[in-house]
């Protein structure tokens, strides 16, 4: 098996065709047929199967390919890690970042990362750990920083930033603005974040704890866009991270309830793969964000299990 097998495996599970990966890659598509013959015929399966709309990875296909793809991942990443050890500063970052390191920490480390890594082409997704789980596993993403999930796939270290608390959010004037306890709120209409899989897990359990019906949930929001926009133009109430009503872009148009219950929020933590170190410039970034909630006052940074 040589490194251009893997390569035009992923080309082919890529792009769905034998004719656009070769040409993505820039061969023939003979040569880009045989490739892939000569790779199932070393391991003895089918990776691929013709449809109506092109070809499909069979089932130990995609297992073959998540693999491949890790592999694929760790050359580029040793590729950058050299080069990077070796003085020079190019290569890639790519992490995820739910929207409480947005808010809290990304202002404070992008200066001193550009500083430091000047021509690391940087790349954030905005998003929570369910949607980034599988690029996480294989290496696509070096790194995810926010909630962590229930329960977190093996393989993977959790490092605790720091504890986090929520509050209840709705716009400047809301008719309920003046409401001191989740009793006065159980005829609102309320708007809910993506961190679960489930919509009514993030409220459901909060109200029940205090003897209340479930709420009513009428919106789920995928990012932060929806979530502002939906607040300033509507009566949807949401729990959000304390970190919205210090954020210079929503503090002055958002209102927090002033609700006597304690809503307690997930941690915020690092997570990445275990056993496989960051190339220097995804450590630095991750220290960078380490300082960056040490200096939040938590004293919580560093605090890692593996699991």
């Amino acid at each position: 098996m040589k490194l251009h097998h893997l390569r035009d495996l992923l080309a082919v599970a890529d792009h769905g065709s034998l004719r656009a990966a070769a040409r993505e890659i820039g061969i023939a598509q003979p040569a880009m047929t045989r490739s892939i013959q000569e790779l199932e015929r070393e391991l003895g399966v089918a990776l691929f199967e013709r449809r109506s709309r092109g070809i499909v990875p069979t089932a130990i296909g995609e297992a073959f390919i998540r693999r491949a793809r890790s592999v694929d991942n760790e050359l580029l990443r040793a590729r950058d890690e050299v080069a990077q050890l070796r003085g020079l500063t190019h290569g890639s970052v790519r992490v995820a970042l739910s929207m409480v390191p947005h808010m809290a920490l990304l202002p404070e480390v992008l200066r001193p990362f550009r500083q430091r890594f000047p021509d690391v082409r940087l790349d954030i997704l905005d998003a929570v750990f369910p949607t980034v789980a599988a690029e996480v596993q294989d290496g696509t993403i070096d790194c995810y920083v926010g909630p962590p999930p229930e329960n977190l796939p093996e393989g993977l270290l959790v490092e605790k930033l720091f504890d986090n608390t929520r509050v209840i959010v709705g716009r400047r004037g809301h008719p309920l603005g003046s409401a001191r306890s989740l009793s006065e709120l159980v005829e609102a209409e309320w708007l809910t974040t993506s961190i679960t899989a489930q919509a009514e897990h993030e409220l459901g359990p909060l109200f029940a704890q205090h003897g209340l019906r479930p709420p009513t949930l009428v919106m789920q929001a995928h990012s932060a866009l929806t979530l502002i926009v939906t607040l300033l133009y509507s009566d949807l109430l949401a729990m959000l991270p304390s970190q919205w009503m210090r954020f210079p872009l929503t503090r002055d148009v958002l209102q927090a309830f002033d609700i006597s219950e304690p809503l307690a929020a997930p941690p915020i933590c690092i997570i990445q793969r275990a056993g496989l170190p960051l190339t220097p410039a995804a450590e630095h970034l991750c220290d960078l964000l380490r300082r960056a909630a040490a200096h939040m006052g938590t004293g919580n940074a560093g605090d890692a299990v593996g699991v």
